[in-house]
């Protein structure tokens, strides 16, 4: 009897040491660009803030950029599970998620968006479509044009032969400049031989990649601030967290969002300091300053009707405070 009662007992505390009550959860993520890019400054607080701040619950394990899994096969990899995770930007599934462009049209700030229903919309589309629990935002940052001539108008600027991403190539069509697919590193090359006269990008990372050597003047009128990288998980993971645990993450997301704007802000007036006079800053009229702002968003907003129901486009123009 005795040799049973020690059995059992071995047994329970076998079990009860193989099954900790709060074994912590470690998920995997990728971003879309190397880890240690500028642009992933932010993301890398955020996953520190959430490790710190569920320390034996949960663990986000952030383990690179596209050296891991290349990044179109990145939105793929996270809807089937392959990594938990990812940090991404939604015009690179423009085919899936064409509601997903409104993320750089954005006029409200992260914490408005949580409160016009727009949050809640992208989320409910992501779940739909993607098998995705959307976080929040990890990224804040204006894009400029930069060029090689001292335009004095918009009609200036017809002919320009501009390096693009699919971010921005309708606004350069609208305003009669010509949309040259390039990819990043080529960029200064180009500029160099003459393929383009100029690009769009931010203002963070042009005078480190040295292509301000080749062009001396930006469009001082900034446009998508809002950007679009995202922190997003695979669905079925989020589902099997604990509740507490969950609102943990959301809470500790809201709270990053005004951080990380207000760092990336900072970086920005940092950098134009860096850039000093090496660039002149140029802009035209008044009338023709609205212009240039209205065919920047007026052009993805009609590709944007174009694609989606009436009734969706509506709401998420108004809950974006467009």
């Amino acid at each position: 009897m005795n040799k049973f009662i020690t059995s059992v007992a071995a047994l329970g505390l076998a079990a009860s040491v193989a099954v900790p009550a709060s074994a912590e959860t470690t998920f995997k993520a990728i971003s879309f660009i190397p880890k240690t890019h500028p642009v992933m400054s932010m993301t890398r607080e955020w996953v520190k803030q959430i490790n710190e701040g569920l320390k034996g619950k949960l663990k986000i394990n952030y383990v690179g950029g596209p050296e891991v899994i290349t990044r179109y096969q990145q939105w793929d990899a996270v809807s089937n599970g392959v990594v938990d995770m990812i940090f991404a930007v939604t015009n690179d599934i423009q085919d899936k998620l064409p509601e997903g462009g409104v993320f750089v049209l954005s006029k409200c700030s992260a914490d408005q968006e949580r409160k016009t229903g727009f949050y809640d919309a992208m989320a409910a589309s992501f779940a739909k479509k993607m098998n995705l629990k959307y976080i929040g935002r990890l990224h804040y940052g204006s894009f400029y044009l930069w060029i090689n001539k001292d335009a004095k108008s918009l009609a200036e600027l017809k002919g320009l032969k501009m390096r693009t991403g699919s971010l921005y190539d309708k606004m350069m069509r609208e305003m009669g400049m010509v949309p040259v697919n390039i990819n990043a590193p080529e960029t200064y090359t180009a500029l160099e031989r003459g393929v383009v006269d100029g690009f769009g990008w931010p203002n963070i990372g042009p005078r480190q990649r040295g292509w301000l050597k080749k062009v001396k003047y930006v469009i001082d009128l900034p446009f998508f601030s809002a950007s679009n990288v995202l922190a997003m998980m695979n669905m079925a993971k989020w589902n099997a967290l604990p509740a507490d645990v969950k609102k943990k993450v959301m809470d500790i997301t809201v709270a990053y969002e005004p951080q990380m704007v207000a760092y990336f802000k900072k970086l920005e007036i940092d950098e134009w300091k860096k850039i000093g006079s090496s660039v002149k800053k140029i802009k035209f009229s008044p009338a023709e300053n609205k212009k240039y702002i209205d065919l920047a968003y007026g052009g993805e907003w009609d590709a944007m009707e174009k694609r989606l129901p009436a009734d969706q486009f509506a709401k998420l123009k108004k809950t974006s405070c467009n």
